[in-house]
């Protein structure tokens, strides 16, 4: 295929050192490796400073910023890639990830991003959070999280970062503005990413989730009547 350049593989990370050697793990199975991997820690107080710079090629980064906007928004600021990626600690993409969504990027070049379905899993001896609803764990629903998503550089450009004064909900305000922009986008009908369900899984437990998404659809709304 007609690769783009470079692709840099951004994980996030804070005290992610029960799950992070498998994520990184995930990230060098790939059958189209990428040039860079970052690890951006938002100042853990485990082993996972350790256990991120065990791993060949791995640029390891202290977050300057709290928050989840905060740790994306430095790794696309500290990437090098022309098309970047992103995976959290506690999740797993599958072998042939990069291979399928950069391919599909270099063979329609109008497109911007790609999404993908994903495949939950409990961890075991972990009780579902509070937010999860069982009958999720036999579906495999396309999904809009940064998890699944592979982009061009100059989409951020355009678009521009996460918002970091939403306690929750940043990439649900980031993909709503994409969508609101008109951007190309892709979502590839296969399963791309294992996300793993436990009882620390931050974005199924915030409280203020609900009163995030709804700050989020005013401002959609907003913008789509200063535009016509």
């Amino acid at each position: 295929m007609n690769q783009p350049e470079s692709v840099s593989a951004i994980v996030i990370v804070k005290n992610g050192a029960r799950f992070l050697a498998a994520a990184l793990s995930s990230i060098q199975r790939q059958t189209f490796a990428p040039f860079e991997t970052l690890v951006v820690d938002g100042g853990s107080t485990d082993r996972t400073a350790e256990i991120a710079q065990s791993f060949p090629g791995v640029r390891y980064l202290l977050q300057p910023h709290s928050g989840i906007s905060n740790a994306y928004n430095y790794g696309i600021e500290q990437a090098q890639g022309e098309v970047l990626a992103f995976l959290s600690y506690d999740d797993l993409w599958t072998p042939e990830k990069l291979a399928v969504q950069v391919g599909y990027l270099a063979a329609h070049p109008e497109c911007q991003y790609a999404v993908c379905r994903i495949h939950y899993f409990c961890e075991l001896g972990d009780a579902l959070p509070a937010g999860f609803r069982p009958e999720w764990l036999a579906q495999e629903p396309v999904a809009y999280i940064m998890e699944t998503l592979v982009a061009r550089r100059s989409l951020f450009a355009r678009v521009g970062l996460h918002r970091t004064d939403l306690a929750t909900g940043g990439d649900t305000d980031w993909f709503a503005r994409v969508f609101d922009a008109r951007e190309i986008g892709h979502a590839c009908d296969q399963v791309l990413l294992h996300k793993r369900v436990h009882r620390d899984n931050s974005s199924l437990t915030a409280p203020d989730s609900n009163d995030q998404l709804l700050k989020i659809l005013r401002n959609s709304l907003r913008r789509k009547r200063a535009t016509g």
